[in-house]
């Protein structure tokens, strides 16, 4: 939502509510579907109040700035729009929607599905197997790059760690976008390279005296404690139960309706000859 907020230039109702993040929803969806032709699409909404990380790091993402206004007026829509075009929609309070996500991916990828997960945060690399892949949004910065899939190797060439490492490579660096402090002065370099030697945090902490460069090992045996603390946020929760994940058909009437009432009339044309089209068939 916050990437279709910022990339859609700023579209208005004629009332003056805010629709850019709508239009980029409805389209983006699309052009995933149409690209990916999935059996089955699931929606994680994050409500906030991560309970078990904030327990164990107050300050766990503090610094981030309230959400736009404009964008919080859209959500509701978002939301709305996401279950008639058909797809199955999951939140819940005091959990975040990351661990959510894996874990619905990772018992998906057991029964033997295979799992594509759209998004652009570095968490889930630790999640990356062999039924498991993410399809990276273009960077804003390069959106020539286009729609990227990171496989297990794509992880090791990103990351310079195997996805089972990509945890511990988060609690050394520290992630600033979580206000989780790192080792000072280690970046994704130093990272990468202790953990290729040392397999783990544990095995890097339990090599402290020997490390390199030599003016880390001071630092590393005094945050170690911290440093454990950190992979117990930087790992996600695999293990959540899910309430049962249903897909429907689009509800039309109701799609329709809310692309009207937004006065969304390029995109409601679209949605009328997309569903229209197919039902012929």
């Amino acid at each position: 939502m916050y990437r279709c907020f910022f990339a859609t230039p700023s579209l208005t109702r004629a009332d003056g509510f805010p629709t850019n993040a709508l239009h980029g929803w409805v389209k983006s969806v699309w052009r995933l579907m149409d690209q990916e032709k999935p059996d089955h699409t699931v929606v994680f909404f994050d409500l906030g109040g991560a309970q078990d990380r904030l327990a164990l790091h107050p300050e766990y993402k503090a610094q981030r700035k309230e959400m736009p206004a404009e964008l919080a007026q859209q959500i509701p829509y978002v939301k709305s729009l996401t279950i008639s075009l058909g797809l199955a929609a999951v939140e819940q309070y005091g959990v975040e929607s990351d661990d959510l996500l894996a874990s619905c991916a990772v018992r998906c990828a057991a029964q033997g599905d295979e799992v594509l997960i759209v998004s652009s945060d570095k968490d889930f690399a630790q999640i990356v197997s062999d039924r498991i892949q993410i399809l990276l949004p273009p960077p804003s910065a390069q959106p020539k790059l286009g729609w990227r899939r990171l496989d297990t190797s794509g992880v090791l060439e990103k990351f310079g760690v195997l996805p089972a490492q990509i945890a511990d490579y988060l609690a050394l660096m520290g992630d600033a976008s979580d206000n989780i402090p790192g080792l000072s002065g280690v970046g994704p370099k130093t990272a990468a390279k202790w953990l290729s030697r040392h397999s783990n945090l544990e095995g890097l902490i339990a090599a402290a005296d020997t490390i390199e460069p030599e003016r880390f090992r001071v630092p590393l045996r005094e945050a170690s404690e911290r440093l454990r603390l950190n992979l117990r946020l930087t790992t996600l929760n695999l293990e959540l139960s899910l309430p049962e994940v249903r897909q429907c058909e689009p509800n039309l009437s109701s799609l329709f309706d809310t692309l009207s009432a937004m006065e969304m009339r390029t995109t409601l044309e679209e949605a009328r000859s997309r569903y229209t089209q197919r039902e012929l068939f």
